[in-house]
């Protein structure tokens, strides 16, 4: 069990919480997990055969691009894990919500499938305003929330498991890489105006200042705006040896489309991006060749599991559709949680979460294993460059899973008192 401060809410205050969530910037320790969760009365009914699991995801908005397909990976899961049985007996009943691109309406839907659609998990939110947004719900009702995206860190939760990247194993492998593989002396920062590329950039500033790497330019645009012309025309000016995008949704497709006017490339303006995975890249209409970008997976990934992942994906939903980094970590943290479940013995969500700690499934990234203390996996760090097709070729590796470390405590550079 994760040690917290304590912050058992009350049901009255749960609209106010919810509120100071959407303009919270991540960063504090008090999204620990708590005590147990016991005195709050739950609506899960499993007296059926069935049991209902909510897929709370951006049908619509900004983030549709990314979202939906997150959904489809989800149902697939779902689908599969019925076929061999459900999970303790139970077929999974799906509730499916659309949280819109709008972090207030996640807070609404996630509250709605608790309290109403009596659901025994929540699956889903992508961008850490829609994570911050939904916590206080999860928290102040119990109910648990797997998050499937990579985010800034500096946060865990007793009632969210975490199956994307924390900062340690996607933002600081890619400098990292940078640094030693690509020489940059120089960087620019480019990224969608909320909380995930702020803190992140927040990060990247303290790691350059370590090692000595200039940062020429800092820009951000909202997520739903796509003027991307005056950053573009500064990183010309600038000319940084490598621009790290953590910009968000399909408003990189006005980034990307505005790099190309200017006639930026790979050789003359390489970009690392932590958002764009392969169907954004595939929704990019300009040549992204040799761009790179770093996650913990890529269809590409060589092995049986992520064989089988990719053949039944195209196979459910047409052979030219593509796999990326959130929609496997949201199909791994369905089994993830069917593995929990059945370890506790119940859908209860007290017992669940005890039961968490060194849970394993073999994914298609390869074997993860859930951190009882943080709620994250262990991953393992890849970078990969865009080729012609669109899809993503690995062309660094970590060799193997790096531990979770949330809130950076083995980097002496890091000070989160520091802009």
């Amino acid at each position: 069990m994760l040690i917290s401060h304590p912050r058992r809410l009350a049901g009255t205050l749960v609209a106010i919480t919810t509120a100071l969530a959407v303009t919270a910037c991540g960063g504090s320790k008090t999204g620990d997990a708590g005590e147990d969760g016991g005195g709050i009365e739950s609506c899960v009914d499993t007296s059926g055969d069935t049991v209902k699991l909510g897929f709370l995801n951006s049908l619509s908005g900004a983030m549709s691009i990314s979202e939906t397909t997150v959904s489809k990976s989800l149902t697939m899961a779902a689908e599969e894990i019925n076929a061999d049985g459900g999970i303790l007996g139970k077929q999974i009943e799906i509730v499916q919500e659309d949280g819109a691109s709008e972090p207030t309406v996640f807070a609404e839907k996630a509250t709605k499938l608790i309290q109403q659609d009596c659901v025994a998990a929540v699956f889903g939110g992508w961008t850490s305003s829609s994570r911050v947004a939904m916590r206080p719900a999860f928290e102040s009702l119990n109910s648990i929330l797997f998050y499937p995206v990579q985010y800034e860190g500096l946060e865990s939760d007793r009632n969210i498991f975490y199956t994307g990247a924390t900062t340690n194993q996607q933002i600081i492998p890619a400098l990292d890489f940078l640094r030693e593989e690509k020489k940059i002396e120089s960087i620019f920062l480019a990224g969608s105006d909320y909380v995930f590329p702020r803190t992140a950039n927040k990060i990247i500033k303290q790691y350059a200042a370590e090692y000595g790497i200039e940062v020429v330019g800092e820009e951000y645009q909202p997520l739903d705006q796509g003027a991307w012309g005056t950053a573009v025309d500064k990183i010309v000016a600038t000319k940084p040896d490598v621009v790290f995008n953590t910009i968000n949704g399909d408003s990189n497709v006005a980034f990307l489309q505005a790099y190309d006017e200017k006639g930026l490339d790979a050789s003359n303006a390489p970009i690392v991006s932590v958002s764009i995975a392969e169907e954004e890249a595939a929704a990019i209409p300009v040549d992204l060749t040799g761009q790179m970008t770093s996650w913990n997976y890529y269809q590409s990934v060589d092995s049986p599991e992520n064989k089988t992942f990719v053949e039944a994906f195209k196979a459910k939903y047409g052979e030219k559709s593509v796999t990326s980094d959130p929609m496997e970590a949201a199909y791994t943290s369905l089994y993830l949680y069917k593995a929990m479940v059945e370890k506790a013995e119940t859908f209860d969500v007290d017992d669940v979460i005890e039961a968490a700690d060194g849970v394993s499934f073999a994914a298609p990234e390869g074997t993860v294993t859930i951190d009882g203390e943080n709620h994250h996996i262990a991953k393992t760090a890849l970078i990969g460059e865009v080729q012609a097709d669109k899809l993503i070729k690995t062309i660094w590796s970590s060799g193997e899973p790096v531990e979770p470390d949330p809130y950076l405590e083995g980097y002496d550079w890091w000070d989160p008192s520091k802009e």
